[in-house]
């Protein structure tokens, strides 16, 4: 029987150095630089709010305690803007808290790959389905990426990998799913494939970070023999876990910043200021402008 069981937990890795964001990244995590005025994990922790999601698991590695701090009271502040009576900025950090309990945190001690830090939370998620973000990735649409994820696990129940189109001959890039059946705002996955060959991909459809998994990956990524860059890769075990368990691909139709690359990121940044009414009014004149200059 396909295991439907409730998602309640989800997993963060945030252990990554950062190292395209240097020397921003000697002193702040990636995770923490903000598009217009959260930081990029904020983002993500919404959208899997969203979703329902009730535990969120942060596997973090050295100089992150920022992000341990960021989800914590600051008292010295609020008693600061409880005396001056900045209520508004009271509620916004009422609401970017979550409730007490609901956070974890553990450590990758070394930089083993993705999958090895899925693994490092295999404690605190235990026996049950768990949803897995990347926290590079942020995205934008109505509904969220991971709430379209959980109406499609609802109806499949098993695993759910989130995708997206690219053109063809770009498929090369990314981590590509072979399309099946078709299943609700989805389809079923009848294999995987980590930047295939130009040529031989078995479609257009590419992984783009979001996950919801069955514990029994865990088993998996314990023994997994390390892949691709001498690191335990998560679509290795996938791949494994394939070949007893259904997988169905959740087509995303909106829009994905990788705030992990410049380029994402400063499109990023553009994209959510001009869909703020506060701010609109006072950049669209200039971007236009700038880019007008540069032409």
């Amino acid at each position: 029987m396909t295991d439907k069981r409730k998602v309640r937990k989800a997993v963060f890795p945030v252990a990554g150095l950062g190292t395209r964001f240097l020397p921003a990244t000697k002193a702040v995590p990636k995770e923490m630089l903000t598009v217009v005025d959260k930081p990029i994990i904020q983002y993500v922790v919404d959208e899997a709010l969203e979703a329902g999601i009730e535990h969120f698991v942060f596997v973090t590695g050295r100089n992150k305690h920022v992000i341990e701090d960021y989800f914590d009271i600051h008292f010295e502040l609020e008693q600061t803007l409880r005396e001056r009576s900045k209520k508004a900025e009271m509620t916004l950090l009422a609401q970017q808290l979550p409730k007490a309990g609901s956070v974890s945190f553990t450590r990758q001690q070394e930089p083993l790959g993705l999958g090895h830090a899925v693994w490092c939370a295999r404690e605190i998620v235990g026996n049950e389905p768990f949803a897995l973000l990347l926290p590079d990735m942020i995205m934008r649409g109505e509904p969220g990426c991971m709430k379209g994820m959980m109406d499609l696990y609802s109806q499949s129940g098993g695993n759910i990998i989130a995708v997206e189109e690219c053109e063809p001959d770009q498929a090369h890039k990314y981590g590509i799913v072979g399309v099946g059946e078709k299943i609700g705002d989805g389809f079923r996955i009848t294999g995987m494939v980590e930047k295939p060959a130009k040529g031989t991909a078995p479609s257009n459809f590419f992984i783009n970070g979001r996950y919801i998994l069955q514990p029994e990956i865990f088993s998996i990524l314990e023994n997994q023999e390390r892949g691709a860059g001498n690191e335990i890769q998560l679509t290795d075990g996938m791949l494994k876990l394939l070949r007893s368990q259904d997988f169905a691909g959740y087509v995303f139709r909106g829009n994905t910043y990788d705030c992990g690359a410049k380029d994402g990121f400063i499109l990023a940044n553009v994209a959510f200021a001009l869909e703020r009414a506060d701010i609109r009014p006072a950049v669209e004149a200039q971007f236009k402008a700038l880019v007008s200059k540069l032409q």
